[in-house]
């Protein structure tokens, strides 16, 4: 029987205390017990995943999170615990985005493929972004629910630029152009894809 390190585990209840309290969207609740139900099964950890890029030299500023909720505190917190052992990736850009992102940014895949646990069906992960860096859009075929732990505006479909907040969320359904950037000060976001079967 596989287990999951503590602090992973740790990690994985403090999302699920995150999502649960901010995404208020029916699909997002739907989504989200899609995932930490199938996430409630752990897959085997991988090792070796460390490795750092340049955007993460904003992550301590990316993280004093504004914010007296002990949730997301706490979620913050498991986070900190865990991502030493994370490999921070770049994404590939094209012509949507600003000049700065290939340096300006940096997704780390906590659970799903490539990440300390190598699945298919639920991904979680996070995307930290230095100032005034504009993501490509982009779309992907999983569903996704952000949840935002900083200032930082995002748009999906048709929609004009909109700024969650702190505690903020929102769902994209499958297939949806969606992007986002920051302002002076860095961008921090959770997601979660449910990529497996309906339940």
């Amino acid at each position: 029987m596989i287990h999951r390190s503590e602090g992973l585990q740790r990690l994985v209840d403090a999302a699920f205390n995150g999502f649960d309290l901010c995404a208020g969207a029916p699909a997002s609740r739907r989504s989200i017990a899609n995932i930490f139900s199938a996430l409630e099964t752990p897959a085997a950890e991988a090792t070796g995943q460390e490795g750092r890029l340049p955007v993460c030299s904003y992550l301590d500023q990316a993280l004093e999170v504004r914010t007296s909720n002990p949730v997301l505190l706490d979620l913050v917190a498991a986070f900190r615990a865990v991502e030493p052992s994370l490999r921070w990736r770049r994404r590939a850009s094209n012509a949507t985005a600003s000049e700065n992102f290939p340096d300006g940014h940096g997704n780390a895949m906590i659970l799903g493929p490539g990440g300390l646990e190598d699945r298919r069906d639920a991904w979680l992960g996070v995307t930290l972004m230095a100032p005034c860096v504009r993501y490509p859009d982009h779309d992907h075929a999983p569903e996704e629910t952000y949840l935002v732990l900083s200032e930082g505006e995002f748009r999906h479909g048709d929609s004009s630029w909109f700024a969650p907040g702190i505690g903020g969320s929102f769902f994209n359904p499958p297939g949806i152009r969606h992007a986002m950037r920051s302002g002076d000060r860095p961008l921090f976001a959770f997601w979660a894809l449910w990529a497996g079967s309906p339940a």
